[in-house]
């Protein structure tokens, strides 16, 4: 069976669905909150959306200032939630964190969030619906002589508590050289006898007596803090050169006595370091320090910054915790793997985190990792639009590099088969490496599907981050399910130096597919088809067509358009193109108007819904628009940088079913194989906790003939000496012992280059 499937194909195994391999045990489950579009650095917090006395919840996504409300349903023990984003307008506009705590004491909770080095706060003043009133954009506190306002940076978290135990909200933050925490004391009870003030004054320069290490996270007890014995105006500039690089913080009581400890994460690294305080309310005072919290259960390591939400979230009256990346960095954190659950099994007094699950919420939705770029394609002819998407990639691994963390992405395309009608759309997940082309080890594949070549099926062309194009001949034949040549790089020697994403269209309407490309600067090259159905060619007409430019130089350098024209309801066609500001432009006036200008309108709303509606999906939006449900409206799903998707249609939104893989069962994730390409020698890891079983490792050539078979035994390295063969693409099959209950086996392309 391998020598036909290599000889037929050595890119694909059987077809495209060589990326997944499905035990048979998988169940199918229809996700909850399929559409809510994806999480990558996220915080949770509470608070009651619709005014029925129970706490809800609102997630809020950093990477795109998205707002994400669940309402509680109510069942005790259990994490039940439903996704209401009618709740998202009511929300003011949050950037980089939010925490959710009642300042005023009048049973609901306010907003505290960044904005413009500081900190912003808004009042709950909801009545018969949830309101947000604005109360400072610039919360202030008493420093030596005078009021400043208090830092906030998009790199630091803060923690709000109620330090001192007088009732009112305390704050800690950073002092912005970093090294050392500064206790803002809210003087509202001292000063009015009420909680309802933001009075703040610095009353403590080292809160906890500890110090964190320049630029890293290596923690110090007893720190002698230089600004307690020189209190004069300026003694908090004279620290030294340290610099801070960033610190999360959740104040919170580990261990029952009344005071409030410390959990602490940093940026540039996986794990939280928790300290304890054996002070007092009024004197803190660090006495412990774990660098593996929580210890009785499996440690944080996420990368990376991770950051703490201290959160009921199945209704027992326990607050657990939600772990999350806070880095601003767009591409270095985990962005698949990201929310971590650890649910409180011990007491309100004495918690007991024990961890639970590290795709929180994530599972439950459409998820690709970082950007997705959703295209609508029939693959296996059934006259129903599936759905692809790619993505900039998924979060393989993190490494220091000069000192500085690095991390690595690796892009591939998921298929969602729509097993539907024409009327009521539904989409099941087919694969999430449809093409195998997780093999290519390329970030930023953006698909355009074509019949390039005249033999009646659909070819494959994928844009991808260096700005160039790759072809994939597809030679199944019509209405066969798609089998792909080996990819052909650098694609007619288009290039639009960076991050590339094309359409094929029939945009002059000649019979043939032309080429539209969105790039980073933000503009889109049109190239035209002068060849024949069977052999095209593309000729550049314009770099700027339509003379469209999605960039908005008060936000960013760059655009990120990704253009989608579609034919309307009455044939004629039109634009929608995605931008990074985090807008979904609408274009007409098109046709016969290729050298001019296209129309920018406001009126998409009429094409989907028939009434206006607001698109709040975050950030690098990319558009794509068919007819699915509805005979006179069309259906739009966004995708945006957290790897998610956002359903806009007339009709219900539809179900979404995922392949759940029993984790004790699946060899899909347990090996890891590196370098690839490799030279002398690949590594073959497994990470399978099974200490007395040993794995069957066999390596093909693209003949289809057994190079090599290895011993590897569980939980180890395996070197694999490749210097003596000859330069090519390689097979590498991994199967399970007899003792283990696996019915699958691990399959990976690997390269051999000299």
């Amino acid at each position: 069976m391998i020598k036909f499937i290599l000889v037929l194909t050595f890119w694909i195994l059987a077809s495209c669905f060589a990326g997944k391999s499905y035990a048979q045990n998988s169940i199918m489950e229809t996700m909850k909150y399929p559409w809510a579009g994806g999480l990558n650095s996220c915080t949770f917090g509470p608070i009651d959306l619709n005014l029925d006395g129970k706490p809800d919840l609102v997630i809020f996504e950093r990477l795109g200032n998205r707002i994400l409300p669940f309402i509680q349903n109510g069942t005790p023990g259990i994490v039940d939630y439903t996704y209401h984003p009618e709740y998202v307008s009511l929300f003011p506009d949050l950037h980089e964190w939010v925490e959710f705590v009642d300042y005023n004491c009048d049973g609901r909770l306010d907003i505290f969030t960044y904005y413009a080095g500081g900190i912003r706060v808004f009042k709950n003043v909801s009545d018969t619906s949830l309101k947000f009133e604005l109360v400072t954009d610039l919360l202030q506190s008493y420093y030596y002589t005078g009021y400043v306002g208090i830092l906030g940076t998009p790199v630091d978290f803060p923690a709000l508590a109620d330090l001192d135990n007088d009732g009112d909200i305390d704050i800690l933050t950073f002092f912005g050289l970093g090294s050392y925490v500064e206790f803002h004391r809210n003087l509202s009870i001292e000063k009015y006898g009420t909680c309802d003030s933001l009075d703040y004054k610095l009353t403590d320069n080292c809160w906890g007596d500890f110090k964190e290490s320049e630029g890293g996270n290596k923690i110090t007890l007893d720190a002698v803090c230089p600004a307690k014995s020189d209190p004069l105006p300026l003694a908090p500039y004279s620290f030294g050169l340290q610099k801070h690089t960033g610190s999360t913080m959740l104040a919170i009581d580990l261990n029952g006595n009344g005071v409030q400890d410390l959990l602490l994460g940093d940026v540039d690294f996986p794990n939280i370091i928790s300290m304890i305080n054996g002070g007092t309310g009024d004197s803190a005072h660090m006495i412990n320090v774990d660098s593996t919290f929580p210890g009785t259960s499996r440690p944080v390591r996420l990368f990376s910054f991770p950051s703490c939400s201290s959160i009921d979230m199945n209704n027992d009256g326990l607050n657990d915790l939600v772990i999350s990346p806070f880095d601003p960095s767009y591409l270095i954190s985990d962005n698949y793997r990201s929310v971590w659950f650890y649910q409180n099994t011990g007491t309100f007094s004495s918690p007991v985190f024990q961890f639970q699950e590290d795709r929180f919420f994530q599972d439950e939705m459409i998820d690709v990792g970082t950007n997705s770029y959703p295209t609508f394609f029939d693959i296996n002819s059934d006259g129903l639009l599936d759905l692809i998407i790619g993505n900039y990639g998924y979060y393989d691994s993190s490494f220091y590099k000069l000192g500085y963390l690095h991390s690595v992405y690796t892009s591939r395309l998921a298929y969602y088969q729509n097993t539907g009608t024409t009327s009521f759309p539904a989409f099941k997940l087919v694969t999430d490496d449809f093409g195998g082309l997780a093999a290519l080890h390329l970030t930023g594949l953006y698909p355009a599907f074509g019949d390039l070549d005249g033999d009646g099926d659909d070819d494959l062309i994928l844009g991808n981050t260096d700005g160039t194009l790759i072809y994939l001949e597809n030679t199944a034949g019509p209405g066969q399910l798609p089998v792909y040549k080996a990819p052909v790089f650098n694609y007619q020697n288009i290039n639009v130096k960076k991050t590339s994403t094309p359409q094929l269209f029939d945009l002059d309407k000649d019979g043939l597919k032309d080429l539209v490309i969105g790039k980073q600067e933000g503009s889109i090259s049109y190239y035209r088809n002068t060849g024949t159905i069977a052999q095209p060619q593309f000729t550049l007409i314009t770099n700027n067509l339509g003379n469209i430019n999605v960039t908005n130089p008060n936000l960013s350098y760059y655009g990120y358009s990704t253009p989608y024209f579609f034919l309307d309801k009455t044939h004629e066609i039109k634009l929608l193109v995605g931008s990074e500001e985090g807008k979904v432009h609408y274009f007409t006036n098109v046709e016969n108007n290729l050298n001019g200008a296209f129309l920018p309108s406001d009126s998409l709303f009429s094409l989907v819904t028939g009434k206006p509606f607001e698109i709040k999906s975050g950030w690098r939006l990319a558009p794509c628009i068919a007819s699915l449900s509805d005979p006179v409206f069309m259906d739009l799903v966004v995708g945006n940088f957290a790897g998610g998707l956002n359903y806009f249609s007339h009709q219900a939104v539809p179900a979404v079913i995922a392949d759940i893989i029993d984790a004790k069962a699946s060899m899909n994730n347990q090996f890891k194989v590196y370098p690839n390409p490799a030279d002398q020698f690949m590594f073959v890891k497994a990470n399978y906790k099974h200490p007395d079983s040993q794995f069957i490792l066999e390596l093909y050539n693209s003949m289809g003939l057994r190079v090599t078979r290895q011993i590897l035994p569980s939980i180890s390295e395996l070197p694999v000496f490749t210097g003596n063969f000859p330069e090519g693409l390689y097979l590498l099959v991994i199967s399970p012992p007899k003792d283990v209950a696996i019915d699958n086996r691990f399959i990976a392309k690997v390269m051999v280059k000299h």
